[in-house]
């Protein structure tokens, strides 16, 4: 025969917990960020870190919960009846183990063209950079009208990366695309 304590604790066990990483994207409209935390909240979900945003009208959004390991497929499901959302689920893999990487904030401002986005990104990679955020938006120049390009990144620098030659690097790309790029080192 259990015991009154066995039950009770057994009560108060939290159930095993996975962490999911979901993509979302759908028609933007009020009440669907409600609607995705109701269904994460009601399958015992814990929602952990998220960025959303609307774009063109699309509503755009990654979030990392955890949730019991038996809730995945109903949560799942039900997040697949929210109308006109796209759901993709992807297990959330253990987290890298810490290393001595440097992070950095990155800032473009100029004259908007294509290509911009293609070229820094590319010395970044070139350099071993992870781009760990990146936004970007095209606004009208306070003054002139003119279409800007602004973009901000948070970047995840290698210890072997030699950030005097990235910069050096940035900077020629940047006055040949006729933006400003500016540096500024994140401490933790």
């Amino acid at each position: 025969m259990e015991s009154l304590a066995s039950r009770a604790g057994n009560r108060y066990q939290t159930p095993m917990q996975i962490p999911l990483v979901i993509t979302l994207i759908g028609p933007d409209r009020t009440g669907l960020v409600e609607s995705v935390a109701r269904a994460v909240a009601g399958h015992g979900g814990n929602w952990l870190e998220s960025r959303m945003c609307r774009l063109g009208g699309e509503f755009a959004g990654i979030l990392r919960i955890e949730i019991p390991a038996a809730e995945k497929a109903p949560l799942l499901a039900a997040l697949q009846k929210i109308p006109g959302l796209n759901v993709v689920v992807q297990p959330d893999p253990k987290p890298a183990p810490a290393t001595p990487d440097r992070q950095t904030r990155l800032e473009i401002v100029g004259s908007d063209r294509p290509g911009i986005v293609r070229e820094i990104t590319s010395a970044l990679a070139r350099a071993g950079v992870n781009v760990e955020e990146f936004s970007s938006e095209v606004v009208s120049a306070p003054m002139s009208g003119e279409t800007l390009f602004k973009a901000v990144a948070r970047l995840q620098l290698p210890e072997r990366c030699d950030l005097a030659a990235l910069k050096s690097d940035l900077e020629k790309i940047a006055a040949d695309l006729l933006v400003d790029v500016s540096f500024a080192e994140l401490h933790p």
